[in-house]
Protein backbone atom coordinates (compact mmCIF):
# COMPACT_ATOMS: atom_id res chain seq x y z
CA UNK A 1 0.00 0.00 0.00
CA UNK A 2 1.14 3.55 -0.66
CA UNK A 3 1.58 6.17 2.03
CA UNK A 4 -0.34 9.47 2.08
CA UNK A 5 2.75 11.62 1.49
CA UNK A 6 3.97 10.04 -1.72
CA UNK A 7 1.41 11.78 -3.91
CA UNK A 8 2.88 15.23 -3.29
CA UNK A 9 6.02 14.47 -5.31
CA UNK A 10 7.21 16.14 -8.45
CA UNK A 11 9.65 14.24 -10.59
CA UNK A 12 11.72 16.52 -12.80
CA UNK A 13 15.09 17.78 -11.61
CA UNK A 14 17.19 20.33 -13.47
CA UNK A 15 20.93 20.73 -13.12
CA UNK A 16 23.32 23.25 -14.60
CA UNK A 17 22.74 26.37 -16.66
CA UNK A 18 21.89 24.32 -19.74
CA UNK A 19 18.47 23.46 -18.30
CA UNK A 20 16.70 20.10 -17.97
CA UNK A 21 19.10 17.26 -17.40
CA UNK A 22 17.65 14.21 -15.65
CA UNK A 23 14.62 12.54 -14.19
CA UNK A 24 15.08 12.37 -10.44
CA UNK A 25 11.84 11.57 -8.59
CA UNK A 26 12.28 14.60 -6.33
CA UNK A 27 10.00 15.13 -3.36
CA UNK A 28 7.89 18.25 -3.37
CA UNK A 29 6.79 20.08 -0.25
CA UNK A 30 5.03 18.13 2.46
CA UNK A 31 2.10 20.54 2.37
CA UNK A 32 0.48 22.51 -0.46
CA UNK A 33 1.18 26.22 -0.70
CA UNK A 34 -0.38 28.04 2.26
CA UNK A 35 -0.72 31.52 0.73
CA UNK A 36 -3.68 31.87 -1.58
CA UNK A 37 -2.75 35.41 -2.63
CA UNK A 38 0.50 37.11 -3.59
CA UNK A 39 1.17 39.88 -1.06
CA UNK A 40 1.53 43.41 -2.39
CA UNK A 41 -0.11 42.74 -5.76
CA UNK A 42 -2.02 45.64 -7.32
CA UNK A 43 -4.03 46.14 -10.46
CA UNK A 44 -1.26 48.18 -12.08
CA UNK A 45 -0.70 47.09 -15.65
CA UNK A 46 -4.03 45.24 -15.96
CA UNK A 47 -5.72 45.45 -19.34
CA UNK A 48 -9.41 46.10 -19.92
CA UNK A 49 -9.85 42.81 -21.76
CA UNK A 50 -11.64 40.62 -19.22
CA UNK A 51 -11.51 37.65 -21.58
CA UNK A 52 -7.73 37.43 -21.46
CA UNK A 53 -6.07 35.69 -18.49
CA UNK A 54 -3.02 37.95 -17.94
CA UNK A 55 -0.12 37.09 -15.68
CA UNK A 56 -1.35 39.62 -13.11
CA UNK A 57 -4.79 38.00 -12.98
CA UNK A 58 -3.20 34.58 -12.67
CA UNK A 59 -1.01 35.74 -9.82
CA UNK A 60 -3.99 37.16 -7.93
CA UNK A 61 -6.10 34.03 -8.19
CA UNK A 62 -6.10 31.55 -5.33
CA UNK A 63 -3.63 28.72 -5.22
CA UNK A 64 -5.41 25.36 -5.21
CA UNK A 65 -4.99 22.74 -2.50
CA UNK A 66 -4.29 19.32 -4.08
CA UNK A 67 -5.63 17.58 -0.96
CA UNK A 68 -9.14 18.99 -1.45
CA UNK A 69 -9.21 19.31 -5.25
CA UNK A 70 -11.63 17.13 -7.22
CA UNK A 71 -10.48 13.93 -8.92
CA UNK A 72 -11.55 12.90 -12.43
CA UNK A 73 -12.75 9.36 -13.07
CA UNK A 74 -9.88 7.55 -14.79
CA UNK A 75 -10.76 4.57 -16.98
CA UNK A 76 -7.92 2.89 -18.84
CA UNK A 77 -10.17 0.07 -20.09
CA UNK A 78 -12.94 1.96 -21.88
CA UNK A 79 -13.33 1.59 -25.63
CA UNK A 80 -11.89 5.08 -26.02
CA UNK A 81 -8.83 4.40 -23.86
CA UNK A 82 -7.97 0.73 -24.40
CA UNK A 83 -6.81 -1.25 -27.41
CA UNK A 84 -5.73 -4.70 -26.23
CA UNK A 85 -7.28 -4.21 -22.80
CA UNK A 86 -10.92 -3.18 -23.20
CA UNK A 87 -13.35 -4.12 -20.44
CA UNK A 88 -16.01 -6.73 -21.16
CA UNK A 89 -18.33 -8.78 -18.97
CA UNK A 90 -16.08 -11.76 -19.60
CA UNK A 91 -12.64 -10.33 -18.78
CA UNK A 92 -13.62 -8.51 -15.58
CA UNK A 93 -11.14 -5.64 -15.99
CA UNK A 94 -11.53 -2.95 -13.30
CA UNK A 95 -14.32 -0.44 -13.74
CA UNK A 96 -14.09 3.34 -14.19
CA UNK A 97 -12.21 4.92 -11.30
CA UNK A 98 -11.54 1.55 -9.67
CA UNK A 99 -8.00 1.08 -8.35
CA UNK A 100 -5.89 -1.32 -10.42
CA UNK A 101 -3.44 -3.88 -9.01
CA UNK A 102 -0.86 -4.08 -11.79
CA UNK A 103 1.07 -6.79 -9.95
CA UNK A 104 -1.31 -9.49 -11.16
CA UNK A 105 -2.29 -10.94 -14.54
CA UNK A 106 -2.90 -9.71 -17.16
CA UNK A 107 -0.89 -6.62 -16.24
CA UNK A 108 2.51 -8.24 -15.62
CA UNK A 109 4.31 -10.72 -17.90
CA UNK A 110 7.38 -12.93 -17.60
CA UNK A 111 9.44 -12.97 -20.77
CA UNK A 112 13.05 -13.46 -21.90
CA UNK A 113 15.90 -11.03 -22.43
CA UNK A 114 18.17 -10.97 -25.48
CA UNK A 115 20.49 -13.55 -23.89
CA UNK A 116 17.65 -15.78 -22.69
CA UNK A 117 17.62 -14.39 -19.15
CA UNK A 118 14.17 -14.14 -17.49
CA UNK A 119 12.64 -10.66 -17.45
CA UNK A 120 9.42 -9.23 -16.07
CA UNK A 121 7.50 -6.29 -17.46
CA UNK A 122 4.22 -4.46 -16.98
CA UNK A 123 1.55 -4.24 -19.68
CA UNK A 124 0.15 -0.73 -20.12
CA UNK A 125 -1.45 -1.42 -23.49
CA UNK A 126 -0.89 0.16 -26.87
CA UNK A 127 0.58 3.67 -26.98
CA UNK A 128 1.53 5.71 -30.02
CA UNK A 129 4.92 7.20 -30.76
CA UNK A 130 3.53 10.75 -30.46
CA UNK A 131 4.21 11.97 -26.89
CA UNK A 132 1.81 14.23 -25.03
CA UNK A 133 3.08 17.43 -23.34
CA UNK A 134 3.60 17.65 -19.59
CA UNK A 135 4.24 21.11 -18.14
CA UNK A 136 6.84 21.62 -15.39
CA UNK A 137 6.92 25.07 -13.78
CA UNK A 138 10.09 27.02 -12.88
CA UNK A 139 10.44 30.40 -11.24
CA UNK A 140 12.25 32.88 -13.45
CA UNK A 141 16.00 32.47 -13.03
CA UNK A 142 15.70 29.12 -11.22
CA UNK A 143 16.94 25.70 -12.33
CA UNK A 144 14.70 23.58 -10.09
CA UNK A 145 10.90 23.26 -10.36
CA UNK A 146 8.63 25.43 -8.24
CA UNK A 147 8.50 23.78 -4.82
CA UNK A 148 5.13 22.18 -4.12
CA UNK A 149 3.79 22.76 -7.64
CA UNK A 150 2.24 19.71 -9.28
CA UNK A 151 3.09 19.09 -12.91
CA UNK A 152 0.30 19.85 -15.39
CA UNK A 153 -1.15 17.71 -18.19
CA UNK A 154 -3.89 18.39 -20.69
CA UNK A 155 -5.18 14.88 -21.43
CA UNK A 156 -6.13 11.71 -19.56
CA UNK A 157 -6.77 8.14 -20.80
CA UNK A 158 -9.61 8.18 -23.32
CA UNK A 159 -8.88 11.73 -24.51
CA UNK A 160 -7.60 12.33 -28.03
CA UNK A 161 -3.85 12.74 -27.86
CA UNK A 162 -3.34 10.95 -24.55
CA UNK A 163 -0.11 8.99 -24.18
CA UNK A 164 1.65 7.39 -21.21
CA UNK A 165 4.81 8.97 -22.65
CA UNK A 166 5.15 12.69 -21.99
CA UNK A 167 7.46 15.25 -23.51
CA UNK A 168 8.59 17.64 -20.77
CA UNK A 169 7.79 21.31 -21.41
CA UNK A 170 9.51 23.85 -19.19
CA UNK A 171 7.24 26.75 -18.17
CA UNK A 172 8.87 29.89 -16.73
CA UNK A 173 6.67 31.78 -14.24
CA UNK A 174 7.35 35.06 -12.38
CA UNK A 175 9.50 35.06 -9.25
CA UNK A 176 6.47 35.73 -7.04
CA UNK A 177 4.32 32.98 -8.53
CA UNK A 178 2.56 30.87 -5.85
CA UNK A 179 2.66 27.09 -6.27
CA UNK A 180 -0.51 25.46 -7.60
CA UNK A 181 -2.06 28.67 -8.87
CA UNK A 182 -1.80 27.10 -12.34
CA UNK A 183 -3.83 23.88 -12.44
CA UNK A 184 -4.58 23.31 -16.13
CA UNK A 185 -2.90 23.24 -19.51
CA UNK A 186 -5.28 26.00 -20.63
CA UNK A 187 -3.93 28.28 -17.88
CA UNK A 188 -0.39 27.60 -19.10
CA UNK A 189 -1.31 28.46 -22.67
CA UNK A 190 -3.41 31.52 -21.77
CA UNK A 191 -0.92 32.97 -19.30
CA UNK A 192 1.62 34.31 -21.81
CA UNK A 193 4.41 32.32 -20.15
CA UNK A 194 7.63 31.21 -21.80
CA UNK A 195 7.08 27.52 -22.66
CA UNK A 196 10.05 25.50 -23.90
CA UNK A 197 9.66 21.99 -25.31
CA UNK A 198 12.64 19.93 -24.12
CA UNK A 199 13.84 16.62 -25.57
CA UNK A 200 13.16 14.81 -22.27
CA UNK A 201 10.59 12.00 -22.27
CA UNK A 202 9.02 10.44 -19.18
CA UNK A 203 6.95 7.27 -18.91
CA UNK A 204 4.13 8.14 -16.50
CA UNK A 205 0.87 6.19 -16.99
CA UNK A 206 -2.14 7.97 -15.47
CA UNK A 207 -4.15 5.52 -13.37
CA UNK A 208 -7.05 5.60 -10.88
CA UNK A 209 -6.19 6.79 -7.39
CA UNK A 210 -5.14 3.90 -5.16
CA UNK A 211 -3.65 1.82 -7.98
CA UNK A 212 -0.49 -0.15 -7.24
CA UNK A 213 2.50 -1.33 -9.25
CA UNK A 214 5.21 -2.28 -6.78
CA UNK A 215 7.87 -3.59 -9.16
CA UNK A 216 10.68 -1.42 -10.55
CA UNK A 217 14.07 -2.00 -12.09
CA UNK A 218 16.76 -0.60 -9.81
CA UNK A 219 15.71 1.90 -7.18
CA UNK A 220 12.72 3.43 -8.96
CA UNK A 221 10.00 4.86 -6.72
CA UNK A 222 6.85 2.73 -6.78
CA UNK A 223 4.38 5.25 -5.35
CA UNK A 224 1.86 7.41 -7.13
CA UNK A 225 2.59 11.03 -8.06
CA UNK A 226 -0.03 13.76 -8.27
CA UNK A 227 -0.50 16.12 -11.19
CA UNK A 228 -3.02 18.71 -12.37
CA UNK A 229 -5.53 18.13 -15.15
CA UNK A 230 -8.15 20.80 -15.84
CA UNK A 231 -8.25 21.87 -12.18
CA UNK A 232 -8.45 18.27 -10.98
CA UNK A 233 -5.80 16.05 -9.42
CA UNK A 234 -4.69 12.97 -11.34
CA UNK A 235 -2.35 10.21 -10.22
CA UNK A 236 0.41 8.55 -12.20
CA UNK A 237 3.27 6.10 -11.89
CA UNK A 238 6.83 6.94 -12.91
CA UNK A 239 9.16 4.46 -14.61
CA UNK A 240 12.76 5.62 -14.70
CA UNK A 241 14.65 2.43 -15.56
CA UNK A 242 16.23 4.36 -18.44
CA UNK A 243 16.56 7.96 -19.57
CA UNK A 244 14.45 8.66 -22.65
CA UNK A 245 14.68 11.46 -25.19
CA UNK A 246 12.51 12.47 -28.11
CA UNK A 247 13.81 11.09 -31.40
CA UNK A 248 12.66 13.05 -34.45
CA UNK A 249 9.63 14.16 -32.46
CA UNK A 250 8.69 10.62 -31.47
CA UNK A 251 9.03 8.12 -28.64
CA UNK A 252 11.86 5.70 -29.55
CA UNK A 253 11.03 2.04 -30.13
CA UNK A 254 12.74 -1.26 -29.35
CA UNK A 255 11.71 -4.67 -30.76
CA UNK A 256 9.90 -7.43 -28.86
CA UNK A 257 9.00 -10.85 -30.29
CA UNK A 258 5.83 -12.51 -28.97
CA UNK A 259 3.66 -15.57 -29.59
CA UNK A 260 0.05 -16.30 -28.73
CA UNK A 261 -1.86 -19.46 -27.83
CA UNK A 262 -3.61 -19.12 -31.18
CA UNK A 263 -1.91 -17.39 -34.07
CA UNK A 264 -3.48 -14.19 -35.43
CA UNK A 265 -5.94 -15.02 -38.19
CA UNK A 266 -7.22 -18.12 -36.43
CA UNK A 267 -10.56 -18.11 -34.63
CA UNK A 268 -10.02 -16.29 -31.34
CA UNK A 269 -6.38 -15.87 -32.22
CA UNK A 270 -3.89 -13.15 -31.40
CA UNK A 271 -4.03 -11.16 -28.14
CA UNK A 272 -7.50 -12.47 -27.28
CA UNK A 273 -6.05 -15.97 -26.88
CA UNK A 274 -3.33 -14.88 -24.47
CA UNK A 275 0.43 -15.30 -24.65
CA UNK A 276 1.71 -18.85 -25.05
CA UNK A 277 3.49 -20.06 -21.91
CA UNK A 278 5.53 -23.03 -20.79
CA UNK A 279 3.47 -25.93 -19.45
CA UNK A 280 2.32 -25.27 -15.90
CA UNK A 281 4.09 -21.91 -15.78
CA UNK A 282 3.53 -18.23 -16.46
CA UNK A 283 6.82 -18.06 -18.38
CA UNK A 284 6.34 -16.85 -21.93
CA UNK A 285 8.91 -16.93 -24.70
CA UNK A 286 8.32 -13.27 -25.49
CA UNK A 287 11.81 -11.93 -26.17
CA UNK A 288 12.87 -8.29 -25.76
CA UNK A 289 15.76 -7.02 -27.85
CA UNK A 290 17.17 -4.66 -25.20
CA UNK A 291 17.35 -4.28 -21.44
CA UNK A 292 17.54 -1.16 -19.24
CA UNK A 293 21.09 0.14 -19.55
CA UNK A 294 21.49 -1.11 -23.13
CA UNK A 295 21.88 1.32 -25.98
CA UNK A 296 18.54 1.61 -27.74
CA UNK A 297 16.42 0.42 -24.81
CA UNK A 298 12.89 1.79 -24.78
CA UNK A 299 9.81 0.63 -22.84
CA UNK A 300 7.74 1.35 -25.95
CA UNK A 301 8.06 -1.92 -27.82
CA UNK A 302 7.47 -2.56 -31.50
CA UNK A 303 5.72 -5.93 -31.46
CA UNK A 304 6.69 -8.68 -33.88
CA UNK A 305 4.46 -11.77 -33.69
CA UNK A 306 6.08 -15.13 -34.43
CA UNK A 307 4.41 -18.43 -35.26
CA UNK A 308 3.59 -20.32 -32.07
CA UNK A 309 4.85 -23.48 -33.79
CA UNK A 310 8.31 -22.03 -33.10
CA UNK A 311 7.62 -21.45 -29.38
CA UNK A 312 9.90 -24.20 -28.06
CA UNK A 313 12.77 -23.12 -30.32
CA UNK A 314 12.63 -19.46 -29.28
CA UNK A 315 14.81 -18.97 -26.22
CA UNK A 316 16.71 -15.73 -26.89
CA UNK A 317 16.98 -12.87 -29.36
CA UNK A 318 18.94 -14.87 -31.93
CA UNK A 319 16.39 -17.69 -32.05
CA UNK A 320 13.48 -15.24 -32.01
CA UNK A 321 14.95 -13.45 -35.03
CA UNK A 322 15.13 -16.79 -36.85
CA UNK A 323 11.48 -17.73 -36.12
CA UNK A 324 8.70 -17.45 -38.67
CA UNK A 325 7.51 -13.86 -38.22
CA UNK A 326 3.80 -13.48 -38.94
CA UNK A 327 3.61 -9.72 -38.37
CA UNK A 328 6.67 -7.54 -37.91
CA UNK A 329 4.78 -4.43 -36.79
CA UNK A 330 1.67 -5.58 -34.94
CA UNK A 331 1.53 -2.72 -32.40
CA UNK A 332 3.58 -0.44 -30.17
CA UNK A 333 3.03 -1.22 -26.49
CA UNK A 334 4.18 0.37 -23.24
CA UNK A 335 5.84 -2.44 -21.29
CA UNK A 336 8.55 -1.14 -18.94
CA UNK A 337 10.93 -3.87 -17.76
CA UNK A 338 10.86 -4.06 -13.97
CA UNK A 339 13.15 -7.00 -13.18
CA UNK A 340 15.67 -9.32 -14.83
CA UNK A 341 17.25 -12.66 -13.96
CA UNK A 342 14.45 -13.86 -11.65
CA UNK A 343 14.81 -17.47 -10.48
CA UNK A 344 11.24 -18.10 -9.35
Amino acid sequence: MSNPDHTRRTFVSVTGAAGLAALAGCLGGDEPAEDAMTDGMTDDGMTDDDDMATEEEMMESEAADPASAPRPTIDRFSEDAGTLMVRTEENGLPGPGEAIDFDQAPFVTRGLGPGGEPVEYYNFDVQTTAPAPIYVLFHEGEDTPVEGQLNVVGVVPGDDGYNDFWQVHRVTVPEDYTANTITSAAAVMDGDYDVEATDMLVNCPIVPEGSTATKRAGDGDTGLVQGWYDGQVVHYFTFVEASLTVTDGSVPLSPIFVSFNANPGQDGGGPASGFMTEMGSSQTHNVVATLPGDDGYSPLWQVAVYDNADFDAVMDLESASEANILNNDAATVNCPIVSTGMTS
